[in-house]
């Protein structure tokens, strides 16, 4: 009886998870709502989506009003035709979600290329005085001092390329395991229903790997772009996060992305993977909170 009660106590206190949609140039995308309090943005990575985040929401919303897209092109958003995807589009499309959610101090996580896409809109952010983006978080952001794909991704985005990895990804679905295995520094982590969360809108919804090509087409000049903008972000206070066995985007190359911050801190996960928010949730979530609810650099200064 007693356990009831507690199971009972503990989903009520649980915030609310909802799922929301709103309108960025006529077409319709997808998020998820949850808690109150100050605004706190998630953006996921090429091939994930708002499930990603399924391990964090619960813990993050009972801090914060916690937003959690699934940008156009992927999830359940829609997937327009010649849809832009270079690194300073997608970026222009989540200012363009802040406006249309209502949003404008809030702090903003962006995990692989996703980190990429939060790093871009932060710079954008500096042309817009009426946006206020307190902390910004990222977690293995695909970034120019990371080696990995440099030459596959404009090999994918190629035309005979593209075509030949959309034809094989139609033809091998068996190797969604492996890949998602991949990703995990230890695939014993990788906890039930992970898979086919992953596949359920590649599966049902066409386009999804379309998207991916799409983004990769761009990769070498939205990496040079990247490193001109980085610089601009400095004085924002910033938390990297990684895993030391991720095999997308280099842990070694945190500290060259750490020194163009003024206030960075980095931490990294021994024997986590690219995806540490579901790998190690608990740890992520604590070091996650930690560093959002301190204050900020110049408040700490004015206390003392």
């Amino acid at each position: 009886m007693q356990s009831k009660i507690a199971e009972k106590h503990s989903s009520l206190s649980q915030p609310k998870v909802e799922e929301r949609f709103a309108e960025i140039d006529g077409a319709r995308i997808r998020y998820l709502q949850a808690g109150s309090g100050p605004a706190l943005i998630l953006l996921h990575g090429l091939m994930g989506y708002s499930f990603s985040w399924r391990f964090n929401i619960p813990v993050l919303s009972r801090h914060f009003t916690v937003y959690a897209p699934d940008l156009l092109g992927t999830g359940f958003s829609d997937r327009p035709a010649q849809l832009d995807c270079r690194l300073c589009a997608v970026a222009e499309r989540v200012l363009k979600f802040f406006q249309a959610i209502g949003v404008s101090t809030f702090d903003l996580l962006g995990t692989s290329h996703g980190g990429a896409t939060a790093m871009m809109t932060a710079s954008l952010c500096r042309q817009h005085p009426e946006l206020h983006l307190r902390k910004l978080v990222l977690v293995a952001p695909v970034n120019p001092w990371s080696a990995h794909g440099r030459r596959l991704a404009p090999f994918i985005g190629s035309p005979l390329g593209s075509v030949l990895f959309l034809r094989s990804m139609n033809y091998m679905r068996w190797a969604f395991k492996y890949l998602l295995a991949r990703l995990y520094g230890d695939p014993q982590r990788i906890r039930a229903g992970t898979l086919e969360g992953y596949a359920a809108p590649v599966l049902s919804i066409p386009g999804s790997f379309e998207y991916g090509v799409n983004i990769v087409r761009s990769w070498t000049e939205d990496l040079r772009q990247l490193e001109q903008t980085i610089p601009q972000l400095a004085d924002i206070p910033t938390l990297l996060i990684w895993g030391s066995s991720d095999v997308a985007v280099y842990a070694q190359s945190a500290e060259q992305l750490r020194r163009h911050f003024k206030h960075c801190e980095v931490v990294v996960y021994p024997g986590v993977g690219h995806l540490p928010y579901e790998e190690t949730p608990e740890q992520f979530n604590a070091t996650l909170l930690e560093f959002l609810r301190r204050p900020l650099p110049e408040q700490q200064s004015s206390a003392r």
